[in-house]
């Protein structure tokens, strides 16, 4: 089912939550109108200006050796203390206390999946980028192919894009643009964030349209930052834990059923995942924040079982 208009209604049930804590959930996403409605306008207007095939090799390039800064997942945690989203029309607090909202969701529906856990306080720290002196529009929001032409349900599409060089381009402003049908989310370029980008290579199509490129032995697909940083870090975490980290931000996909096209038989099996994540990303956002120094033990726990020492940022 496609829906696309704003704001942006559940395709998903809301989970269970305290009454003080509970929330319609159509006011959630709300694109049209509320106080922080301005500042969420210009911080898309920015992103979709400037996020171009590109940029967003340039910032693999920037990023891709994991070299920013040495810290454990809860030092991470704690920067997040300094981060407001920008992009997020829900809520104007940390984005630290967001990580342990998400995560004590989870913890609540999934109690025997402590894995899962541990992904709601994980997801967004990426954002630590944003305090490395990385403008949020760089970092923050929800991600999109670049390289092709944002579908119906990309926040604020119809105008936000028109000064984007990209949509000049006589094959990044088609339908599948670079990429071959249904090449796998995993060999598609998007928009640099928190989440960062998939693979790009195999899906793509060379200047003339013809064969994809990486068929002939390119070098191997770079992926996107925490995605990447995990891999590098060797996190114990199932599969379902990567790919949720990766496309967790990609909303036209997961919510409305946008980019079909691109998508194989791997992104349909685990999309049933990322939408049982997205309930608890979206949903547990409350301005009733948590007790995060009585939470932390039970969490630095999963950190140590699954992702133990100082790690390569």
């Amino acid at each position: 089912m496609k829906v696309a208009a704003d704001p942006d209604p559940s395709l998903v049930s809301q989970p269970d939550m305290e009454p003080e804590a509970a929330k319609d959930k159509d006011s959630f996403r709300n694109y049209t109108s509320g106080p922080l409605l301005d500042r969420v306008f210009a911080t898309y207007k920015l992103m979709h200006t400037w996020q171009t095939v590109d940029f967003v090799r340039r910032k693999h390039a920037q990023f891709g050796g994991f070299s920013y800064k040495r810290m454990t997942v809860m030092e991470a945690v704690d920067m997040l203390d300094g981060l407001v989203d920008e992009s997020d029309p829900d809520v104007d607090f940390p984005n630290s206390f967001h990580a342990f909202q998400t995560a004590e969701g989870i913890r609540k529906a999934h109690p025997d999946k402590d894995w899962f856990h541990l992904v709601g306080l994980l997801h967004d720290l990426g954002k630590v980028l944003a305090l490395a002196g990385e403008p949020q529009w760089a970092v923050v929001g929800d991600t999109f192919p670049v390289g092709c032409r944002p579908q119906a349900s990309v926040v604020f599409r119809d105008c936000t894009f028109q000064d984007n060089p990209d949509l000049q381009d006589p094959l990044y402003s088609t339908e599948l643009g670079m990429y071959q049908p249904h090449c796998g989310l995993e060999n598609v370029l998007m928009s640099w964030g928190h989440d960062g980008e998939a693979g790009w290579g195999r899906g793509r199509r060379g200047p003339s349209g013809a064969a994809p490129l990486g068929a002939r032995g390119d070098p191997p697909s770079p992926t996107e930052y925490m995605y990447r940083m995990m891999k590098f870090n060797k996190f114990a975490l199932p599969p379902e834990a990567f790919y949720i980290i990766r496309f967790h931000s990609f909303y036209p996909w997961h919510k409305f059923g946008d980019y079909q096209q691109l998508c194989n038989e791997q992104d349909l099996a685990m999309l049933p995942w990322v939408q049982e994540f997205n309930k608890f990303d979206l949903y547990t956002k409350s301005s009733s924040l948590p007790d995060v120094a009585a939470l932390r033990p039970y969490y630095q726990g999963l950190v140590d079982k699954y992702c133990p020492g100082i790690l390569c940022w």
